[in-house]
């Protein structure tokens, strides 16, 4: 079964939900507004991706933090803390199906190629 893990209001997010829909892909929606990420999913996400990919630097959650808060999320071992309480500051969407690697944001070609064989 797919997640799919982001802010209902991101406009990447609905453009991901979708194409989803019309293309008839079941999933399990997790907004971060009420569902913040837990420590353990993030770490499992990092198994197949990094923390620079993770992280999105372009957004205003990444211009409001800290200095020191971003610096944190350089390191895998202070991002979590960082990371949980700013979760808007996770690439949206994150798109996971169990024992593949994430698909972070949204793109109609890796989409195509990912899902539409589920």
């Amino acid at each position: 079964m797919l997640h799919l893990y982001g802010i209902p209001n991101c406009q990447t997010v609905k453009k991901a939900r979708v194409w989803l829909e019309e293309n008839g892909i079941e999933y399990v929606f997790h907004n971060f507004k009420t569902e913040a990420p837990t420590t353990e999913l993030l770490q499992s996400w990092l198994q197949t991706t990094n923390l620079e990919s993770l992280v999105n630097k372009r957004g205003t959650t990444w211009r409001k933090l800290s200095e020191d808060e971003q610096a944190a999320l350089q390191n895998p071992e202070t991002a979590m803390a960082v990371l949980i309480a700013n979760s808007s500051v996770i690439k949206r969407p994150v798109a996971v199906i169990p024992e593949t690697p994430l698909i972070l944001g949204f793109d109609i070609d890796t989409y195509t190629n990912a899902f539409v064989k589920l």
